[in-house]
């Protein structure tokens, strides 16, 4: 294993000040300005092969090439929180919570390409990859702020309060999450239409399978995960375990991963038939969630526990829990790979390696 926070799908805001948080062979950094944590702070590009982690106290963005294992820097904006890659130009977007910008990441030099402002505070980015526009919700704003990645110029749309974002690009889908009214406006098409649906207060956590078409909102305060299909008509609400914070989805196989923090649990629905299934033990206070779908592996970052859950989706088994580091809070997949990538939100390292290869009953 090689060394290298709102929060899972965003609960609970693991207070991050004091702590560091560097990368490898680096000096220790100094206090975070935000001292918030987004499980999108860490990414897997999939046109380059590179993995990109927020170091917050730097205001810096950790390079990983996962080919040479060569580790380089960039700078963002001040206290950046989350980030999003397009998946199909390799470009990589960086919300910088101190200084209301967006950076943008050339992903073949590693340098900046440009410093989009946006709305005050902004806090999680998507982007649809189909269409080559992002999204960033803005914590002390009712405005998500809308980039074109053609020309990284921005344009506010008053949305109400939002907090989180689920994209799915095959419908042209925008999904924001509001924790405190818990509605979710969905955005739709190329105008944009804009409608509201119900997902429950404290909802917290969101998840689509682009196959289906549907949403999954982890409910933290009803220890439960709804599904909003494409009508109203087709909505459901799954009972999973207690503060329900994080949900991930292998649209391959429709199966649906829930995370229950209270618990140290996972709950695997079925969303063909929006039932429970299993629920597998994890370890303390499971903070995000990630699949694999090529190998339909699913993995739990289980904070408190300073390690990784690895979960056979065929068999709904926990195949091995394995060191992550410490405080680790959110991960990157690369589809197909024996290593997973984590965010540590404390000691000296700013991300971990995990190797699962060898595991038993993993498929290589």
């Amino acid at each position: 294993m090689i060394c290298g926070s709102r929060t899972a799908g965003g609960i609970l805001a693991f207070a991050v000040a004091g702590l560091a948080v560097t990368a490898a062979a680096q000096p220790a950094a100094g206090k975070p300005e935000g001292g918030i944590v987004n499980t999108s702070a860490i990414v897997f590009n999939p046109v380059v092969k590179k993995v990109y982690v927020i170091d917050q106290p730097r205001s810096e963005v950790v390079v990983l090439d996962t080919k040479t294992g060569a580790v380089r820097r960039v700078g963002v904006g001040a206290v950046p929180v989350s980030m999003a890659v397009n998946e199909r130009s390799g470009r990589v977007y960086v919300a910088n919570s101190s200084a209301g910008t967006v950076t943008v990441i050339d992903p073949l030099t590693d340098i900046v390409a440009a410093t989009v402002p946006v709305e005050r505070r902004p806090y999680s980015i998507a982007v649809n990859s189909a269409t080559g526009q992002v999204y960033v919700t803005n914590t002390f704003s009712d405005k998500t702020s809308i980039l074109d990645g053609a020309t990284n110029t921005s344009k506010p749309l008053r949305t109400g309060a939002v907090d989180l974002i689920a994209v799915d690009s095959a419908a042209n889908t925008i999904y924001l999450l509001s924790y405190e009214s818990g509605a979710v406006t969905v955005l739709a098409g190329a105008r944009l239409t804009m409608n509201r649906r119900e997902g429950g207060k404290h909802a917290w956590g969101m998840a689509v399978d682009e196959a289906s078409h549907t949403l999954y909102v982890a409910r933290m305060g009803t220890g439960d995960v709804k599904a909003l299909g494409q009508d109203a008509g087709e909505d459901t609400v799954t009972t999973a375990g207690r503060t329900t914070s994080s949900v991930a989805v292998n649209s391959k196989t429709h199966m649906v991963y829930a995370g229950n923090y209270g618990l140290g649990d996972v709950t695997v629905i079925d969303g063909r038939t929006r039932r429970a299934v299993a629920t597998v033990r994890v370890g303390e206070h499971p903070q995000a969630l990630a699949v694999d779908e090529v190998r339909n592996l699913v993995f739990s970052a289980n904070t408190l526990g300073d390690s990784v859950t690895v979960i056979d989706g065929a068999t709904n088994r926990a195949l091995a829990t394995l060191p992550a580091g410490r405080r680790p809070y959110a991960l990157a997949v690369e589809p197909g790979s024996s290593k997973l990538y984590v965010a540590n939100a404390a000691g000296e390292k700013v991300f971990t390696v995990v190797d699962t290869s060898g595991i038993p009953g993993t498929r290589q």
